[in-house]
Formats: structure tokens, sequence, C-alpha cells
């Protein structure tokens, strides 16, 4: 990746992690679940409007590094308005590319391309896909309603 790239990226990412998207807690009748990464000390609240089989609005907010919080903020933006199988597809999408995998490049992943450099840093990943993981728990449960 060309260092002018990866400028690009950490500028993105930190934009996320200063002016995060979607922060705060649904009140109306939202699943809600909390997830954490006991050995860093990331924690995220995620909670997910489900109407119809599409989420409608969804809501974050916790504590973590600057890539577990930007991956939240891009998460949310990236979901809401989707079906529930795909925001399930993209989350296996994003684990994918988490784990160094070739992504299909018609697949537009808007502010996530960001993400993609994490996986050189292997103890990183789970800094990234703490929200993906919560996200997949709530609407997997929310498949079995």
């Amino acid at each position: 990746m060309s260092s002018n790239l990866d400028a690009l990226y950490r500028r993105v990412i930190m934009d996320h992690y200063k002016n995060p998207r979607n922060r705060g807690v649904l009140e109306d009748g939202s699943h809600t679940i909390n997830m954490n990464n006991p050995t860093c000390g990331d924690r995220i609240q995620l909670t997910l409007k489900v109407e119809d089989g599409i989420v409608v609005d969804a809501k974050q907010e916790g504590e973590g590094c600057s890539i577990s919080m930007s991956s939240a903020s891009m998460m949310t933006q990236a979901i809401k308005g989707q079906k529930i199988e795909d925001a399930l597809k993209l989350s296996k999408i994003f684990s994918d590319m988490m784990q160094g995998k070739e992504v299909d490049d018609d697949i537009d992943l808007g502010d996530i391309e960001a993400l993609q450099g994490v996986a050189k840093f292997p103890a990183r990943i789970k800094c990234a896909t703490l929200a993906w993981k919560a996200m997949e728990k709530s609407l997997k449960e929310e498949n079995q309603d």
C-alpha cells in the first residue's frame, strides 16, 4: 500500500474516532448487546432497531482504541437501511478482509476499506471486529425471533 493511501486511511480512521457516527443508545424497543475485548479493554454497547427484517437504525457507544471505536462508527453507518442478511454478508466480507483474504473489488466498502491495513497487525484484529461481532450476535438473535 502506498504511503499516500496509508495516510488517507489513517485520516479516515481518526475522523471516525474523533467524530463517531451514530453515537448513543436507541431507547425505542431496540436490541441491545454489550461486548468487550478483555485483552485490551475495548467495550461496546450496540443497539439496533430492526423492522420487517431491515436494520432501520443503529447506535453505538463504548470505550476503546481508535481502531475499535472507528470500526464501530463505520459499521453502524454501513448497516443502516440494510436487510439483516445483507448486513451479515457485509460482516463476513469484513471478517475476510481482516484475515487478509481477497475481497471482491465490485463491493463498495466505503470508509470500511480504511481498516484493511489492520490485517497486518494480528493483535489489533479483535479491536476492529468487536462491533461487527456484536452486530452479528444481535442480528442472529433477531432472525430467530
